[in-house]
């Protein structure tokens, strides 16, 4: 059967001219009638010979144009077809299920196909069917094939006239949709990134840890072989990532290496910080430690020194003998191991005290507000700087929310009390509707915003004071006029205590202040067992100085029936895990302060022989707290931090608001595991 073939379009409009131009012909023999009539005749004769010879070409020569046509049209699709399946580039036709329809010969060879049906899943696994394209918009993504890198590239095609001869078998289209597929081979492009990725430059700096306390103690001859053995050990290591240090002074250097160390660095938990912890020159020389600070994928090397400078501060205001590694906005932290060594000097405790007098002379009124749940240290301290603010002639308030049992028998000596103002103490609520600008905000014994009793404060005023013992996270009060953060320090009051000696003005404290500064000093460092130092007892001995009671300051803060069986409960029932760790959870129900009790609970089960470190929870408010405690092998503020909490090497926490008791425990239980394993904690 002979098939019609039927022209349209322009190809048609084209064929067809003859036959038009025939009509205007006749259509002028017409107009030429009307004026010369021998003229029309002749025209017409030549008219009639035009159309014979014009309709005899159209229908005789019309086949044989169109069968030309035809088999140009043929040997054209022949040739697409063959640059196609010949195409350098990757390509393949699938239906919308990822059943793959066709491919050219580079996609075959690249993913091993045979001419039959196979899904592009066993190909590509990373192209699920969630990440299929839509009409109305395309998908690309970058996988690796057989050890090389490509950019898959999808779109949807809309073909009802699709050659179909072409597909290995036939295919149910739904709305005559296919999806095209191209590989753009990128290896040597992700090659190249990588190379220019290694090769970035990182700032670092590197700070050898109270330079001055370390060596003052020790001999000329003795501090030379020491400063020279810890400069071996630095520039041997620089040496081996190929950096280039140059000592800025005589505890500062200043380092540059290509970002393709980096990962070695980190893998090796930056292994210098314990190489120079091991130096020694004999049995009584001092420990020596260093802190690094790094900035990572800054745009500029200005930036980069900028983000080092920031890391190195804050890893000198965690402790020291760590190394903190900022990245935008992300910070790693790596060592931290080591006791920080305790300042001998107040040079620093007397420059923040004068400093502070300027910010609280300079303002009408002072706020001062401590962590949420607030402790006897946070009170304290905070009453500590009240009577600063008093001395100074400014009026003062203090911020306290909620009123927990640790604070409650000395909350109660000041309130009603004739010697202070009624709006001593008052809540968040109404500390916002009296701070502003001309407002000085001391915010003690925390430096997380989030952890304040009222974080809404912080944004109301532009002079904020810290002064805090807990040791820095990447999460910081921003735009703080004067920040105070020692961890050396045993806790808030002891670093009040002693700013309170350089304000001068005849300030004294009353007795009933010295109380809670001195109860503050005592609770956090659990009747002075742990992280004490010399300035810990000055600090204690100014405070008996002015009148602090120690009988009287134990029998106001003895422990309620209720709570000391619920803390004897939880000692008897705490589970010990991987032979060293203490586990125990503590109850809520029926306790006014569960938290406190939690850390009570944390700090007995330290006297079991054997463990190192203490873990216990108790859920308060909808949440759940982890009081961690320690001695001195472990560091459990690297512990909560995993989990993002923090505090100091001895005493630290976390808070979890996302999950029940089992899971919390299980999360610590596996930071454990995963820290034994990588080789952070040694059993």
């Amino acid at each position: 059967m002979r098939r019609i073939i039927k022209l349209k379009g322009a190809l048609r409009l084209y064929l067809n001219w003859p036959l038009f131009l025939t009509i205007l012909l006749i259509c002028m023999n017409i107009s030429i009638l009307t004026v010369d009539k021998k003229a029309a005749g002749l025209m017409a004769i030549f008219v009639i010979i035009y159309a014979i010879v014009a309709f005899l070409l159209y229908f005789v020569k019309k086949p044989l144009l169109v069968n030309e046509l035809i088999r140009f049209a043929a040997g054209y699709s022949q040739v697409q077809r063959r640059l196609l399946k010949e195409l350098a580039i990757p390509y393949a036709v699938m239906d919308t299920e990822g059943t793959i329809l066709w491919a050219n010969d580079e996609f075959m060879d690249l993913a091993e196909l045979l001419p039959r049906q196979k899904n592009i899943k066993t190909v590509i696994p990373e192209l699920t069917s969630d990440r299929m394209p839509t009409v109305e918009s395309d998908v690309s993504l970058h996988v690796t094939i057989r050890e090389r890198n490509f950019e898959v590239c999808l779109r949807v095609v809309n073909t009802p006239s699709f050659d179909e001869d072409i597909l290995w078998q036939d295919m149910q289209r739904h709305n005559n949709e296919l999806i095209a597929l191209y590989l753009y081979d990128e290896t040597e492009i992700m090659a190249l990134k990588k190379e220019n990725e290694d090769s970035k430059l990182i700032t670092g700096l590197l700070y050898i840890d109270n330079y001055e306390e370390t060596f003052e103690n020790i001999d000329e001859v003795r501090r030379s072989l020491l400063t020279a053995l810890v400069d071996r050990k630095i520039n041997k290591y620089m040496v081996s990532i190929d950096a280039i240090i140059k000592k800025l002074e005589k505890d500062k250097y200043i380092f540059v290496f290509q970002h393709k160390y980096l990962a070695q660095m980190e893998a090796n938990k930056f292994s210098l910080l314990e190489e120079v912890r091991g130096s020694s020159i004999g049995n009584d020389a001092p420990l020596v430690t260093i802190s690094m600070g790094l900035g990572v994928n800054a745009e500029s090397y200005l930036t980069g020194y900028e983000m080092a400078r920031g890391a190195i501060d804050l890893a000198l205001g965690r402790g020291g003998d760590q190394a903190v590694v900022r990245d935008g906005s992300k910070i790693s932290y790596y060592g931290g191991t080591s006791v920080q060594m305790e300042k001998t000097t107040r040079v620093k405790a007397r420059v923040k005290a004068h400093a502070l007098k300027e910010f609280v002379e300079g303002k009408e009124r002072i706020v001062v507000m401590g962590h949420s749940i607030g402790d006897i240290d946070s009170l304290g301290s905070a009453i500590g700087v009240y009577r600063i603010a008093k001395t100074l002639n400014k009026k003062a308030h203090i911020v306290i929310n909620e009123i927990t049992s640790s604070i409650r028998p000395m909350l109660a000596k000041f309130q009603g009390n004739s010697e202070y103002e009624e709006d001593m103490f008052i809540d968040g609520a109404k500390a916002q509707e009296i701070v502003d600008d001309n407002t000085l905000l001391v915010v003690v014994d925390v430096n997380r915003p989030n952890y304040t009793e009222c974080e809404a404060l912080l944004s109301m005023t532009r002079t904020i004071v810290i002064l805090d013992h807990h040791r820095q996270t990447g999460e910081a009060i921003p735009n703080a006029v004067l920040s105070y953060i020692e961890p050396y320090a045993s806790s808030a009051c002891e670093m009040v205590a002693e700013i309170l000696q350089y304000i001068g003005d005849g300030l004294k404290l009353k007795p009933l202040e010295a109380d809670a500064m001195y109860a503050g000093i005592m609770i956090d460092t659990n009747n002075f067992l742990t992280k004490t130092g010399v300035r810990t007892f000055e600090a204690a001995a100014y405070l008996r100085r002015n009148g602090a009671d120690v009988t009287r300051i134990r029998k106001m803060f003895r422990t309620d029936m209720p709570e000391y069986y619920a803390k004897a409960k939880s000692v008897a029932a705490a589970e010990i895990f991987e032979s060293r760790f203490a586990f125990s959870v503590s109850a809520s129900e029926g306790i006014d302060s569960p938290t406190v009790v939690a850390a009570q609970t944390a700090n007995e089960l330290l006297n079991i022989n054997g463990i190192i470190a203490s873990f216990v929870f108790t859920q308060f408010g909808g949440r759940i707290y982890v009081s961690a405690r320690s001695i001195d092998e472990l560091n459990v503020q690297v512990v909560m931090e995993k989990l993002g909490g923090g505090g100091h090497m001895s005493v630290a926490g976390v808070q979890f608001d996302d999950c029940d008791m089992t899971t919390a425990v299980e999360r610590v239980k596996d930071v454990l595991r995963r820290m034994i394993t990588e080789g952070e904690i040694k059993l």
